[in-house]
């Protein structure tokens, strides 16, 4: 996993760096074949205005709804059917929680917090506190989420500070998506595309499921942690950043490797990796409560 900010500023000093990210480690060799020497067919112009009407348009990405943490980063989020007058959330990942990582199998619900955040606008300045009253939900087994219930609603923030919530995705992602990491800590974006999905993602002793592999453009750092992994197209949340192998090591912490359905364990030096959020849209229903028991409900249950 992305190590908290601390740890992350202590290499940093360590190797002389400032606050500089570290050097990256060594990009492994592409992923997925690429097609080259073919010749592109002929178009009409018809044929152009059809294809340009059928593509999606770029949204602009930017901070908005982003948040700080004090060791990672976050955001205000909402789903498709959240309203107005229910209370916030804020999404970061389960290894970013005040009270320390949870125990692979351990899930953590409706366990008081007072934490703040600190609420980003367009440009990444800093327009507000906003503030915790529960940790609705935590884990690092099968994903690696924390979902903090605010004391504000999503109408009190929209008035206040005129920044709206981010939604999520309520399907799969797709490969080959173009995608934005935004980090509300860092003040900093990572674009980059999706590369594919990973079976079985190991890192120490936490397992995750179905993860998000990103293409190496993303060389994302300590600190970018619970970051927004944001579809360029939509602007709609599609996942969660959370780790990336920094020394090519196999299996061990800040060093996931991917396991497939066979067991084969693959190592991608400096490849960096975040979680799907699709999953969490049915566990929460009326007034943005968390219920385990919804149908299409699959996180796991303490």
């Amino acid at each position: 996993m992305r190590k908290p900010l601390v740890a992350a500023l202590f290499a940093l000093v360590i190797a002389g760096a400032g606050v500089a990210p570290a050097v990256a480690a060594p990009e492994p060799a592409p992923a997925t074949a690429t097609t080259a020497g073919k010749a592109a067919p002929a178009t009409t112009d018809a044929a152009v205005s059809a294809a340009t009407a059928a593509a999606p348009a770029v949204q602009a990405v930017n901070f908005a709804g982003t948040v700080a943490l004090s060791n990672c980063s976050g955001s205000v989020i909402r789903f498709p059917n959240s309203e107005s007058d229910d209370p916030a959330l804020v999404l970061s990942n389960g290894h970013c929680l005040e009270t320390g990582f949870p125990e692979p199998g351990e899930v953590i619900v409706d366990q008081a917090s007072s934490r703040t955040f600190g609420l980003l606008n367009a440009s990444g300045t800093r327009v507000a506190t906003l503030r915790a009253s529960k940790v609705a939900y935590s884990t690092m087994t099968d994903t690696d989420v924390t979902i903090y219930q605010l004391t504000s609603t999503y109408a009190q923030i929209s008035s206040s500070y005129g920044i709206s919530a981010l939604t999520v995705q309520d399907t799969h992602p797709t490969a080959g998506t173009a995608i934005t990491v935004v980090s509300g800590y860092w003040k900093r974006t990572y674009a980059c595309n999706i590369d594919g999905f990973v079976y079985r993602l190991k890192e120490g002793d936490w397992t995750w499921k179905d993860s998000v592999r990103y293409t190496s453009a993303c060389q994302t750092i300590g600190g970018t942690s619970g970051s927004p992994v944001v579809d360029n197209s939509t602007g709609k949340v599609v996942a969660v950043n959370n780790t990336g192998n920094e020394d090519g090591q196999r299996c061990t912490e800040n060093n996931p490797c991917e396991v497939d359905e066979n067991g084969t364990v693959t190592v991608r030096a400096g490849i960096n990796y975040a979680q799907e959020t699709y999953q969490i849209v049915p566990c929460f229903g009326l007034d943005n409560k968390l219920d385990l028991s919804r149908s299409g409900c699959t996180l796991p249950q303490p």
